[in-house]
């Protein structure tokens, strides 16, 4: 039999081609999705910094009063007003967790996968609305970052950064990363976490970690989580005895996935487990949104823009 040894130029190039593959292949598809459905909702949902005063002028009549800068009236001996514009461009922040776990998925996508996808819907989103977007990407450290900038070429980098990172960390330190966007962001900005918010067990310490850090992120900027799961991280099939491997700690666990309390146990564990995350988030207000690799997630996203609609209406 003759072999073929592949040089490592080739080797190379050939997973450059799929990247970039891959790349192209979500841009299709996200870019479809934003220009039919999401740009809109996007613009009325999230929203600049507001209000911005601008000059002042003389005043008419039929101005509003309350619009008089009185200081300067004092100082002229004739009314002014004050003008203002609207500032509507933001700064968004894509935080990716890109840490050993996300390369798990039971079905045609991993959570990297739907990750990525997420990451370029909501960056075409926000460049089609003017905005600038930022990426930063963490596992237990941060792994890489890349400055806020606008257009479609920056949000392809933004993709392939993610599909091509190849982390030295395994764990999941979301923390550590909110706290890097916190000292960044200078001025009001819009923050989306991206995460499977595979937390360590270690009685809560990281989670309350996670709080402290969240609470003045969360009080200054608007914060959005999506939740990335798949659902065999929380339901064990029934196939006798499994062992399981845990991709950010390299434990291995041996369960009778046969018996009925064990399958149980580990749900009733994993539901605790989300509960707790969220609500610890909520707290510190972050609104968190779930997505499951193993179904369409439109239907969220357009279901949380609906609801969001609503409350600042």
């Amino acid at each position: 039999m003759i072999s073929t040894v592949r040089s490592s130029d080739s080797i190379d190039t050939e997973r450059i081609r799929l990247v970039m593959e891959k790349v192209r292949q979500i841009e299709i598809r996200t870019r479809r999705l934003v220009d039919e459905t999401m740009a809109g909702h996007y613009h009325s949902v999230f929203r600049g910094r507001g209000i911005d005063f601008d000059s002042v002028r003389e005043y008419v009549p039929g101005d509003e009063v309350r619009t008089i800068d009185w200081n300067v009236t004092a100082r002229a001996g004739r009314p002014f007003v004050k003008q203002f514009h609207e500032e509507r461009e933001l700064v968004v922040w894509i935080l990716v967790d890109v840490s050993a776990s996300g390369d798990f998925g039971s079905g045609a996508t991993t959570k990297r996968a739907l990750e990525a996808e997420l990451a370029c819907l909501l960056a075409l989103s926000a460049v089609r609305n003017n905005d600038k977007v930022g990426l930063i990407m963490f596992s237990d450290r941060l792994e890489a970052q890349v400055a806020p900038a606008k257009g479609r070429t920056h949000v392809m980098r933004l993709v392939r950064e993610i599909l091509t990172c190849n982390p030295k960390g395994t764990g999941t330190d979301i923390a550590a990363s909110l706290d890097v966007v916190g000292r960044r962001a200078l001025r009001r900005s819009l923050i989306f976490l991206i995460s499977d918010f595979e937390l360590p067990d270690d009685g809560g310490k990281t989670l309350a970690l996670l709080e402290r850090v969240a609470r003045p992120v969360g009080a200054r900027h608007d914060v959005v989580a999506f939740e990335v799961r798949d659902p065999s991280e929380r339901a064990l099939p029934n196939l006798g005895l499994v062992s399981v491997e845990d991709a950010e700690t390299g434990e291995v666990v041996t369960l009778d996935t046969g018996r009925r309390h064990v399958r149980e146990t580990f749900a009733a564990l994993a539901t605790k487990r989300d509960t707790e995350t969220r609500r610890a988030l909520r707290r510190v207000r972050v609104e968190t949104l779930p997505f499951d690799t193993t179904r369409p997630y439109l239907p969220e996203l357009l279901s949380f823009f609906a609801s969001r609609e609503r409350r600042l209406a």
